[in-house]
């Protein structure tokens, strides 16, 4: 396991995910605990981008340059020493959101609240093919003694229609693309399991038949108490996968070969996301204690299907 030394951008935030940077090169990040997202300028400035309200979650840059929000529906926390964690559902949950905002005026659309009927669970992470659509996790929420299933939908970004991908799935989270966008990659959160998905056509999978239980081909299932997070793909098709517990970002070829780890100052390292003009700058997302991190990576990041050229 490698430690790299780690700059950090920002601090004081209340559970910071979903790590994008903006065109002006700013890293726009939600505050889960505070149903926002901030925008942090040079030298960590920090000023909100927007008041989502629930639990806004993964985000992505659409083709229109607006945000695309997966909003879990919020959390209950507890506060440990240093440490915000989530312990439950929000006392006024009603359900989860995909939605969109205006990068330049703050507003806050919602794209999308159930699908055939289904209210949406807990909306995680999120990603945008080159046809107008994205795809997105939902990780299901957790009762007393209850569990929602979770579930992988294909959403198109004008709102105008969402089906349901891939189900049932324990936990899914993190969600990526290969680089000749042919596979869907998947993290399943408690499992510590990456799966793949050959897509057909947009929304819809290959799926294995039985003993797969979702229709997925496994990558790789790292062994011991770790659980998986948000996931980025390298130029390269590797997997870069946040590691909670063990504190990492895992690296994964697209053949399954754990190729290495890399050490973060944190058990919870949730997002990353790749940055700058060379796309070989990784923003990290230190959960517990609030902070948001910026890395030197030894590969550069996939360049992302509407961004076109920098």
């Amino acid at each position: 396991m490698t430690k790299p030394a780690i700059e950090i951008i920002a601090t004081g935030l209340h559970f910071p995910e979903g790590p994008v940077e903006l065109p002006d090169g700013s890293i726009a990040v939600v505050e889960i605990g505070r149903g926002r997202i901030v925008r942090i300028r040079e030298g960590g400035r920090q000023d909100v981008l927007a008041v989502t309200d629930g639990g806004p979650n993964g985000m992505a840059l659409g083709p229109d340059e607006a945000l695309y929000v997966c909003n879990n529906g919020g959390f209950s926390w507890a506060e440990e020493g240093d440490w915000l964690r989530p312990v439950g559902l929000a006392p006024d949950y009603s359900g989860g959101l995909i939605q969109k905002v205006d990068v330049a005026t703050g507003e806050v659309t919602t794209l999308y609240d159930q699908c055939d009927g289904r209210k949406l669970s807990g909306p995680n992470d999120i990603v945008f093919d080159d046809q107008g659509g994205f795809y997105f996790t939902d990780t299901g929420r957790v009762r007393e003694f209850q569990r929602d299933h979770g579930a992988v939908y294909y959403g198109k970004a004008d709102g105008s229609s969402v089906r349901r991908v891939v189900f049932p799935l324990l936990a899914p989270n993190g969600i990526g693309l290969s680089p000749d966008l042919k596979t869907l990659y998947v993290a399943e959160m408690e499992t510590a399991r990456l799966w793949s998905y050959a897509i057909v056509e947009p929304g819809v999978v290959h799926k294995k038949s039985f003993p797969s239980q979702n229709g997925g081909e496994l990558v790789i299932g790292l062994g011991g108490f770790q659980r998986l997070d948000s996931l980025k793909v390298a130029a390269s098709g590797n997997i870069c996968v946040s590691t909670l517990v063990t504190g990492c970002i895992t690296v994964v070829s697209p053949g399954g070969e754990l190729l290495h780890q890399v050490c973060m100052p944190e058990i919870y390292p949730t997002n990353l996301g790749f940055a700058g003009q060379d796309l070989q700058d990784v923003v990290v997302t230190l959960s517990l204690t609030g902070r948001v991190g910026r890395v030197r990576w030894p590969e550069k990041g996939l360049r992302l299907q509407h961004q076109g050229a920098r």
